[in-house]
């Protein structure tokens, strides 16, 4: 290459718009787990008079802001009321709450927020999706992002600019003489 040719960096030249998932990551700061095993009697039985004034003595506000996982890590049998009750009190207080195990508290979280995702901008568009990343991002959401593009984008990809693995591009259309 002579002094007089210019180096071309195709990939910032290039109509590609990535899409990092992490950046949608909630820190572990942020959520909070309430298990209403620690307010059945006998850590079994949930009666509804002992239930609602053990809940009268929570102090909600340690669930200020935070995204909640409510479940119940004992085998008891919980009536569908007191989950409702329990979203009456964090309602005010909470961030989000949900039904479901800790360990799956990010896949809900990641679920809400892509569902929420306007995705009008990447209407025919040729999308990357970000793949290495320092936060734990659920293979779930990987699949939902893809679900919602794949219907609007002109390609679909995952990796980095650089180095990525194609996963869809559209078909052109025919033309009909």
């Amino acid at each position: 290459m002579n002094s007089s040719e210019k180096l071309i960096n195709r990939v910032a030249e290039s109509s590609l718009i990535t899409l990092d998932l992490e950046e949608l990551y909630i820190s572990s700061e942020d959520k909070a787990i309430f298990d209403l095993k620690d307010y059945l009697f006998m850590g079994l039985i949930l009666k509804e008079k002992h239930f609602r004034e053990s809940l009268k003595a929570i102090d909600w506000e340690q669930y200020r802001s935070k995204n909640v996982a409510i479940h119940c890590s004992a085998d008891a049998i919980i009536p569908i009321w007191a989950y409702m009750l329990i979203g009456v009190y964090l309602e005010p207080v909470a961030q989000r709450f949900y039904f479901c195990e800790p360990n799956q508290i990010d896949e809900k979280i990641f679920f809400e927020l892509l569902s929420a995702l306007d995705i009008t901008r990447y209407i025919d568009q040729r999308i990357i999706i970000k793949g290495c990343s320092n936060r734990p991002v659920p293979v779930a959401a990987y699949l939902e992002i893809t679900r919602k593009l794949r219907p609007v984008v002109r390609s679909l990809m995952y990796g980095e600019a650089c180095s990525n693995v194609p996963l869809y591009k559209q078909k052109p259309v025919a033309m009909h003489s």
